[in-house]
């Protein structure tokens, strides 16, 4: 059955695409774009932080572009079949009237406008969104085996794409609690679960670290109203910019007068309801609740066709909206007319900066999963993020990229240097200091594991067991490691690092061999701060800082 899109909607939707190719091509990366190209290098089904589908987007856009555009190409067409979703699932045949209307109301959407070129998880994540609701539009007025093997696979295609995709499933499932008693409901979870498996294959062969990372090991802090939950809000109205009055006025007037409207309903409300929540456990990022873009799309827009007076004032405001847009993503490209220094500013001239002093070396950044990637990616050169006992783990911990920089010559670049061989400037004014290592060698895989049961406590003087895993190929004399202990607070922050003195078990060992586990003991020392609320233990190693070696154990006060 064709689609039938009104021409006027094709030239809208042709001139978009290409703005947002262009766009693409000449604006630099932002960090996190650099940093899911570093995932798309060595293709599997998950890595640290997200499920695999940014980096198949990023892959497949590599076969078909180099540069910029070889990162974001598929991102823009994903973008466009998005809007494509959005107008099929609007049934009212007024819409054909309000074309440009349409596109304004779209366009306007902050971010919904920046994920049109921009390649992040939730480029993914709003198509994939935008493809499952016209699914189930599909399947509760027409259930069948072929619908509902469709529907599971648009379930896994959006979970591939963010863990957040869940909250999708979840609040349009409770619209329709129906579906608990229809056979190709169960039939469409089914392919969705067999769809998903290779993931969860490699959570579990990876030690379920991207759940570990984002449920357990996460920094937080002290509660902030101003900074968390009021914070929540102002992001509510920063997605729709001007429109936002109109918007929330359209979903507040909107009634569930269908099964898949209230779908729409449950889906926007609950996605709010759930990060609002959150809001009093910690701050709600922006994207995070970007999926409520979706359904907005399609209430406010019907909204608008039946209110002649809301559909006058998106328009106009939509349109301020869009001037200001524009203008700001000129400025994503060149960098005096952004009000602010931005991400896609100065990237490739701090690379060429670091290549005139250290030539095509690998490079190792210290704490840097942002900078690693992006010079990587404009040099063509090996790097590496050395994370220390101050950072986090990310994809650099768990890959290979450690080994193609071991007992080279590099240079090791840190902004918490005070001198080095070379210092290099961002265009924002951070120092960054560089040295030259001749023979580099980093142990970060190792791990250490605490053998005694939580919770401790420092105010008990106790000889403490651990162990320690090489997963490396060779064995490591113990003389080139020493060990530490970092403190952190209640909300998992880093607050003291001291040194420690291990003992093996076994006092005759000298080496830690190669696939194998080496116990030792120690006694936690007495903090500086008051009340930690876990240590972490960390592994230096040839005079580097301490590493990401242990888990966060809890302390008992």
């Amino acid at each position: 059955m064709p689609l039938k899109l009104p021409k006027l909607f094709l030239y809208f939707l042709g001139a978009i695409l290409a703005i947002n190719l262009l766009q693409s091509h000449f604006t630099e990366l932002i960090f996190d774009e650099a940093y899911y190209w570093h995932y798309a290098q060595k293709m599997a089904w998950g890595y640290f932080d997200h499920p695999p589908m940014v980096a198949l987007l990023i892959r497949l856009s590599s076969y078909f572009f180099d540069g910029e555009l070889g990162v974001r190409f598929m991102s823009c067409l994903l973008s466009a079949g998005t809007l494509v979703l959005l107008w099929l699932m609007i049934d009212n045949p007024k819409k054909r009237d309000f074309v440009p209307h349409f596109f304004i109301l779209t366009f306007s959407m902050t971010l919904l406008n920046a994920y049109g070129f921009f390649t992040l998880p939730d480029t993914p994540l709003l198509f994939f969104a935008a493809l499952f609701l016209w699914a189930y539009k599909k399947f509760i007025a027409n259930a069948t085996a072929l619908s509902a093997i469709f529907l599971g696979v648009m379930m896994a295609a959006l979970m591939y794409s963010k863990y957040h995709a869940v909250l999708v499933i979840l609040f349009v499932s409770l619209s329709n609690l129906a579906l608990l008693k229809n056979k190709y409901a169960w039939l469409a979870v089914m392919v969705a679960l067999l769809s998903y498996s290779p993931h969860f294959l490699w959570l579990y062969e990876n030690d379920f670290v991207s759940i570990k990372y984002h449920l357990f090991e996460r920094p937080n802090g002290a509660y902030d109203f101003n900074k968390y939950t009021l914070g929540f809000f102002v992001n509510l109205v920063a997605i729709f910019g001007l429109t936002f009055p109109w918007v929330y006025k359209s979903l507040f007037k909107t009634k569930p007068s269908s099964l898949f409207t209230k779908g729409l309903l449950y889906l926007t409300y609950g996605v709010i309801l759930f990060f609002f929540i959150s809001s009093f456990n910690r701050r709600v990022q922006t994207q995070w609740i970007i999926i409520i873009s979706i359904p907005l799309v399609i209430i406010v827009f019907n909204y608008m066709l039946e209110n002649a007076s809301a559909r006058k004032w998106i328009y106009r405001m939509g349109i301020v909206n869009c001037v200001i847009l524009i203008f700001l993503r000129l400025g994503l490209v060149y960098e005096p007319l952004f009000p602010v220094f931005y991400e896609t500013h100065g990237n490739k001239q701090f690379t060429n900066e670091i290549r005139s002093k250290a030539g095509d070396i690998p490079i190792v950044f210290e704490n840097s999963y942002r900078n690693a990637p992006m010079h990587a990616f404009y040099s063509g050169n090996p790097t590496y993020s050395l994370n220390n006992i101050h950072y986090r783990r990310n994809q650099y911990s768990i890959d290979s990229s450690e080994y193609e920089v071991q007992h080279k010559k590099i240079m090791y670049i840190s902004k918490y240097a005070k001198s080095g061989d070379a210092s290099f400037t961002r265009i924002n004014g951070t120092i960054y200091h560089g040295r030259f290592i001749d023979d580099f060698e980093s142990f970060r895989k190792l791990r250490c594991f605490i053998i005694e049961e939580a919770p401790l406590s420092f105010a008990v003087e106790k000889t403490i067991n651990f162990k320690v895993f090489n997963p490396y190929d060779d064995n490591i004399p113990i003389e080139k490691i020493k060990f530490g202990l970092a403190y952190l607070n209640s909300h998992k922050q880093v607050k003291e690092v001291l040194p420690i003195k291990v003992d093996p078990t076994n006092k005759n060992i000298l080496t830690l061999k190669s696939n194998d586990t080496t116990n030792f003991t120690f006694r936690l020392p007495k903090p500086n701060m008051k009340n930690p609320g876990y240590f972490r233990i960390g592994i230096s190693e040839n005079g580097l800082n301490y590493g990401l070696n242990g888990e966060n154990i809890k302390l008992k006060q």
